[in-house]
């Protein structure tokens, strides 16, 4: 066999018993001496995924050129293994073997994977020193590196200064910009890209969907989809499964169900994308039928749709159901960081704090955002000082406290009234711990000082604030103002709380309620005149009970439910009931009531 019909041999080889007889042929008849001849057999291990006996031929070579090395380190980036490859780049580098552009572009893929930004510009110096500065392979994969690691400013220095761009390039901008939530300027370089004459692709669309769905801009949202189905572009399912994601993000429910069900080919992610957006948008009936139906054809949730699925049951209290969950995911998943901080969350918002605490007992590692999930939890039920002695305990063990850290902690201390313990913490978030108090935390402080009396001492607070103070923090006064009869305080920041322009019914309710405690009737008309205006209807407040699993809802004076007149009978009995309790503990009071004064 000559060598240069090995190629095409071994091209035609798709199992290991065939190669190995061809690998022993070749010795026998001198034709591993060939340098391309080897390379072809290493080649053939890798693409039946025997790296080992790739390996093995690689390293028993006496001499290896960059082909063969090349061969070797492309082998290695498939089978995803970044260690190996940058390994054997370095072993090409000690041997004084020139690398190409493949070299360079394959070993900066694995930077990539492993997010390393200082060995990856390592790896570019030195294709500059062999001449590959202006490569538009190499370069491209720098940008990949760069956006990866979310190093946008770095990534737009060196977009601008390479002399040639392609598609590839561009790509990575627009999907850099729009994976750190910078989505206007991942708009602005597609725009860019178009002034240039370059065609998007799929990946592009990719990228500028994320981007819309980020900006919330529904309008443009509906605008790029127009544009893909013109161009033929949604024809993909990662394409088409952003736009359920850009839709769902949007509140278009409707349309994204629309896509999802027009999609010929559907996975994992794509059913995420749907579950994800229906707990979102509080359609939390619509999450937990679809990860029925997703398991019903055949898909495994993953674990987007198992968050989903306990942010639904969070959202109406299902505590049957979260617990479900929580039973599939120990048994199908790997219980992880995430999904263990999403039960314990699920149990704390559905009225189980201690099924929260015990499950955060029992996880083998906590991270900061399990911290402050249980914290937070024990803020929600009114367990103040049980929420600092968490906070204490974290602290013990050497993880920092971050903003969201302070904002569970003042929130909770708050819940419970803890005023000198909440003004002790903030102080101590700015001096010692440098975190400057955002709006959430002047908001809690501001709740804090109000629900305790000090109305004054929470207007100071925020007279003191660096920046502007928001909606937030001057409804909270109010509330204070409200609940403590602060009159001349409370009409002034009643008024201040309606220049800001709420779009929440609650909001002009609190404001009008405290006018009518004035009796300053015509300022309650006005704001009246303001709801009807903007066409704002109050949403019912209900009671949502959970019983063998069915949830029932009440509302004021609803006489729907099927066995209204069972439960309204049981409800008299138990007043009853109550009353003839509470009389016979007067007479009991009554009888061993002193009959004189005690001596002072």
């Amino acid at each position: 066999m000559q060598p240069k019909h090995l190629k095409a041999v071994l091209l035609a080889c798709k199992d290991e018993s065939t190669i190995t007889k061809i690998h022993a042929f070749m010795i026998k008849t001198n034709l591993s001496t060939h340098r391309n001849s080897v390379g072809r057999i290493i080649a053939s291990y890798a693409r039946i995924n025997d790296i080992a006996s790739a390996r093995k031929v690689f390293d028993e070579l006496p001499q290896r050129g960059v082909d063969t090395f090349n061969v070797m380190i492309i082998a290695c980036s498939r089978k995803e293994s970044p260690f190996e490859v940058l390994g054997l780049y370095n072993q090409m580098i000690k041997e004084s073997v020139r690398p190409d552009s493949s070299t360079f572009t394959v070993a900066l893929k694995a930077c990539v994977g492993l997010k390393d930004l200082k060995l990856g510009e390592q790896v570019w110096h030195k294709a500059v020193d062999f001449g590959y500065e202006n490569d538009v392979f190499v370069g491209s994969s720098l940008l990949n590196l760069y956006a990866k690691c979310g190093k946008m400013d770095k990534a737009m220095v060196f977009f601008d200064k390479m002399q040639r761009k392609d598609l590839v390039c561009w790509s990575c901008m627009i999907n850099g910009f729009a994976c750190i939530g910078q989505p206007r300027e991942a708009v602005d370089m597609y725009k860019r890209m178009r002034k240039e004459g370059i065609e998007e692709d799929e990946i592009v669309m990719v990228g500028l969907v994320q981007a819309c769905a980020n900006l919330g801009d529904s309008k443009l949202g509906l605008s790029l989809h127009g544009y893909m189905i013109r161009r033929n572009l949604d024809r993909d399912v990662t394409v088409q499964t952003s736009l359920v994601d850009m839709h769902a993000k949007n509140g278009h429910m409707v349309l994204a169900s629309h896509v999802f069900k027009d999609m010929s080919r559907k996975n994992v992610v794509s059913w995420g994308a749907l579950i994800s957006g229906f707990a979102q948008n509080g359609l939390v009936g619509n999450a937990l039928e679809f990860l029925v139906e997703m398991q019903s054809c055949g898909f495994e949730p993953d674990s987007v749709s198992l968050m989903s699925a306990l942010l639904a049951c969070a959202q109406i209290g299902f505590l049957k159901l979260g617990k479900s969950v929580h039973g599939y995911i120990v048994r199908r998943r790997e219980f992880d960081q995430v999904l263990g901080t999403a039960v314990i969350d699920m149990y704390s918002k559905c009225g189980a704090p201690s099924c929260a605490r015990a499950l955060f007992d029992r996880m083998d590692s906590r991270d900061l955002i399990s911290w402050n999930v249980i914290i937070a939890s024990y803020g929600v039920h009114g367990y103040g000082m049980e929420a600092l002695s968490l906070f204490l305990q974290m602290i013990e063990t050497k993880l920092k406290p971050d903003s969201c850290t302070f904002t569970s902690l003042l929130s909770a201390l708050s819940h419970s009234g803890l005023v000198e313990e909440g003004q002790y913490w903030f102080d101590l978030m700015v001096s010692e711990y440098k975190i400057q108090p955002s709006e959430k935390h002047y908001a809690c402080m501001v709740d804090l000082l109000s629900r305790g009396g000090q109305v004054e001492e929470a207007l100071e607070l925020i007279n003191s604030m660096k920046t502007v103070a928001g909606l937030a923090v001057w409804v909270a006064l109010l509330s204070g103002c409200y609940n403590h009869k602060m009159l001349l305080i409370g009409e002034v920041v009643a008024k201040k709380v309606l220049e800001l322009n709420p779009d929440e019914l609650g909001i002009h309710a609190l404001v009008s309620n405290f006018f009518a405690m004035e009796e300053k009737w015509d300022e309650v008309a006005g704001v009246r005149k303001i709801m009807k205006k903007t066409g704002m209807k109050k949403v019912p407040g209900y009671s949502l009970v959970e019983v063998n699993g069915d949830l029932h809802a009440f509302l004021v004076e609803d006489k729907s439910h099927h066995q209204h007149e069972n439960l309204k009978s049981m409800l008299d009995n138990l007043y009853q009931d109550m009353r003839g309790t509470r009389g016979l503990v007067g007479m009991m009071m009554e009888t061993k009531q002193p009959s004189s004064s005690p001596k002072q």
